[in-house]
């Protein structure tokens, strides 16, 4: 079976830093990746790469059928192509929300669609309301961002990330930015969309949904990829003693 996401020798200096060293890894239909490692590390980066709003100096990044590959002569007119495309199949839900403040949570969930897919409102908003419910939020339709809790603006961020249909979400830290009573919520919603079949990739400091939930870890340290594997693996036997050491600040 062919990977959904692949990675190959992925590269991303910031001036004479380098962020990212020669990251290769793939991901599976329906796996949720997650990607652990100490602040500084590359994780953010890496996951910022896998949907173009960073451009790596080299390697290759590959979702669906869609490839981007700064090695093979693309022109800029069709490297943008394919990344504006691969954007449309990507779901990305940050730690700081992200929501738009002056729209209400439905006409944030409405926008993209109508915007990118020319989807008709009535449509839009139909999607949008069944996805609100599904995140929890049916009662807070008509709400804005500030109206709502951290946990409820996260939940309404996914949900405005699964408007646009993606094949993969990607989540960038989405609980690092909550109060821990309301990080569960948010976790839980992760966690039905696992059971749905939905391909995701989590950068995550929660160590306990990560050895739970997730099919794949990936460590990372310095920009590298020092290893992965399974959970059971990466948390009960790990062979680098930077993942030891991290793992025990955590557990």
């Amino acid at each position: 079976m062919i990977p959904l996401i692949s990675v190959d020798n992925l590269c991303k200096s910031y001036g004479a830093a380098p962020a990212l060293r020669g990251v290769s890894f793939d991901v599976e239909m329906s796996e949720l990746t997650a990607i652990i490692g100490p602040s500084g590390c590359g994780k953010s980066t890496l996951l910022r790469c896998l949907n173009g709003l960073e451009i790596f100096d080299s390697g290759r990044v590959r979702i669906g059928d869609i490839t981007l590959d700064l090695d093979n002569g693309l022109s800029h007119r069709e490297f943008n192509a394919r990344l504006r495309h691969l954007r449309e199949e990507v779901g990305m839900v940050f730690q700081s929300f992200n929501l738009f403040p002056h729209l209400t949570a439905l006409e944030n969930a409405m926008l993209a669609p109508m915007v990118v897919k020319k989807v008709a409102r009535r449509t839009a908003e139909s999607n949008a309301s069944e996805l609100l419910a599904k995140v929890g939020l049916s009662d807070r339709l008509d709400y804005y961002p500030s109206q709502l809790s951290g946990g409820q603006q996260q939940r309404a961020a996914i949900a405005r990330a699964l408007a646009m249909e993606p094949k993969v979400m990607l989540y960038d830290e989405p609980t690092s930015a909550l109060d821990p009573s309301l990080v569960g919520e948010v976790l839980n919603i992760m966690r039905k969309l696992d059971d749905e079949g939905m391909t995701q990739v989590v950068v995550t400091h929660e160590m306990r949904f990560a050895r739970e939930v997730a099919d794949k870890i990936l460590m990372l340290a310095d920009g590298e990829l020092i290893e992965s594997g399974s959970p059971d693996v990466i948390f009960s036997s790990p062979r680098d003693e930077r993942t030891r050491t991290f793992l025990q600040r955590y557990l």
